[in-house]
């Protein structure tokens, strides 16, 4: 006890004695850590992977309904044909109730216009000005919410995402089915459906920079029974060469709905009202499992951000020891105070 009592004092003495060596004393001192707060996770934003299906798309609306009552509004919207009219009108700004507003009042025949000519039997102009009118002419570009419709470069069989430009064309151009609408010219390609190369846009909703993609698949299947007219047949081959196509693509979303529209019929408008209560009923019932899907991406957020805290102040605390003044590493080591805080 006595030599210890005698350790401290002669430490002190002899730090003394080092700050008074030299001629031209300095004073040095240690960088102190800084704790720099790391920012909470972002948080989870989803992206509406909208189908194609003709009349079934109105399907579409119910989803969205459920999605912002529930407090998960996309953030970023991809669609194809049918997804990427309503897919347009949402982007534009319009909430879901809007959109139920303007499907309930929307007229067929302004968004029909028969043309026979070769390439279809409907031209497809007043589409793209229906739509043009519902964005306030805006391009794709500038809506409210990032946006892309896929087509079909018919050409080679590209497939085409639009995020630029004129959005009744690019619009048009998802929708244009073929031998039912007539092939867009954009440029020197002309495009068709986005449903022959990508019936529900997935990878295009990821590529926009969602973290979590909601798909809704309002497809038809064969069941079993041959199409009593010439669309009927046309759907319905369409829908098959697309299926295996589709279930690749529909494989990579987080979360997939199915509303329970195959009894509507591809052009049969009266029942719009029922193909969005099936959206909102299918919607519903996921919203369990998209709930525990941003739970868990929000878990492994404040994981990742809670490791780079971590490694953060490691590295502050490196830096600290070795920026401390010869006089600041003796007083450590006898114990007379360490400016530099382990983590």
């Amino acid at each position: 006890m006595l030599v210890k009592s005698f350790v401290r004092p002669l430490a002190c003495l002899a730090l003394a004695g080092l700050a008074a060596c030299g001629s031209a004393p300095k004073t040095e001192t240690a960088a102190a850590p800084v704790s720099a707060p790391v920012p909470a996770p972002a948080r989870v934003s989803i992206g509406l992977a909208l189908g194609g299906g003709a009349a079934k798309g109105f399907a579409h609306i119910g989803v969205i309904k459920m999605l912002e009552a529930n407090g998960l509004t996309p953030a970023f919207v991809a669609g194809t044909s049918a997804g990427s009219v309503v897919g347009a009108l949402y982007a534009s700004g319009m909430d879901a109730f809007a959109l139920q507003e303007k499907a309930v009042g929307l007229d067929e025949a302004s968004i029909r216009d028969l043309q026979f000519s070769s390439g279809g039997l409907v031209k497809g102009q007043k589409l793209e000005d229906y739509v043009n009118e519902q964005v306030q002419r805006r391009p794709l570009e500038k809506l409210a919410k990032p946006f892309v419709a896929v087509a079909t470069r018919l050409e080679d069989g590209e497939r085409t995402v639009f995020g630029r430009g004129n959005t009744g064309q690019a619009v048009r151009a998802s929708s244009s089915v073929p031998g039912v609408f007539q092939p867009v010219g954009i440029g020197k390609y002309h495009y068709v459906d986005g449903g022959v190369v990508s019936p529900v846009p997935v990878d295009a909703a990821r590529q926009l920079g969602a973290d979590l993609v909601v798909a809704v698949d309002i497809s038809s299947r064969p069941r079993g029974q041959s199409p009593s007219d010439m669309l009927g047949t046309l759907g319905q081959s369409i829908d098959i060469m697309g299926q295996k196509l589709g279930q690749a693509e529909l494989a990579r979303a987080d979360i997939v709905i199915r509303p329970k529209v195959l009894d509507i019929g591809a052009a049969d408008f009266t029942q719009r009202a029922s193909a969005i209560l099936e959206g909102e009923k299918a919607a519903l019932a996921a919203m369990p499992q998209i709930r525990a899907r941003v739970a868990q991406l929000q878990a492994e957020r404040a994981q990742a951000a809670q490791a780079a805290q971590r490694k953060a102040a490691e590295a502050q605390y490196q830096a600290c020891l070795e920026n401390r003044s010869r006089l600041q590493k003796i007083s450590g080591m006898v114990g007379l105070g360490d400016p530099c805080t382990p983590p």
